[in-house]
């Protein structure tokens, strides 16, 4: 009797494959394609077996940190050092040998795209770019009765 198709992808070889791929931010439909199932299939395996519903919510979970982590980085903006290397003749051996010339601070800004990005997604009901107004008046307010009666007060020349 031959294995079922889905027996291989629950060894820890198998799990390990797909989180691999969830981690490296393939879609559900893409990982399904590389197992040679369709997404429903793989739908179906991910309700049915819980090791790999979990490996793929998992594994998913770390490129989104690691993707928001990098994202208010770059919002928020950074340093690093950034080293110069070069290829020296090394007078003793007659080798070639890389040797360090110099390191210089950079400083990377703050991105304001990414502010912006980061501000409507985590502040939408301060942020996002649509806000809902109330434009309606009481039509027993005050404001509009004294525009009336101050209407009917001015006299009209013809």
């Amino acid at each position: 009797m031959a294995k079922s198709k889905v027996e291989y992808w629950l060894t820890d070889e198998g799990l390990l494959l797909i989180g691999a791929w969830a981690r490296d931010g393939l879609t559900d439909e893409q990982i399904a394609g590389n197992i040679g199932v369709t997404r429903k299939t793989l739908a179906e395996w991910k309700n049915k077996y819980s090791d790999i519903g979990d490996t793929l919510k998992k594994n998913k979970a770390v490129i989104d940190y690691e993707v928001e982590n990098a994202l208010l980085k770059r919002a928020l903006g950074y340093s690093y050092t950034e080293t110069t290397m070069e290829r020296k003749l090394n007078e003793d051996t007659g080798k070639y040998e890389m040797v360090k010339t110099k390191e210089v601070v950079k400083e990377i800004t703050p991105d304001t795209t990414a502010q912006i990005f980061w501000l409507k997604n985590r502040k939408p009901d301060e942020w996002r770019d649509k806000r809902e107004i109330n434009n309606t008046y009481d039509k027993d307010d005050g404001f509009m009765q004294a525009i009336k009666t101050r209407a009917g007060e001015l006299e009209w020349e013809e």
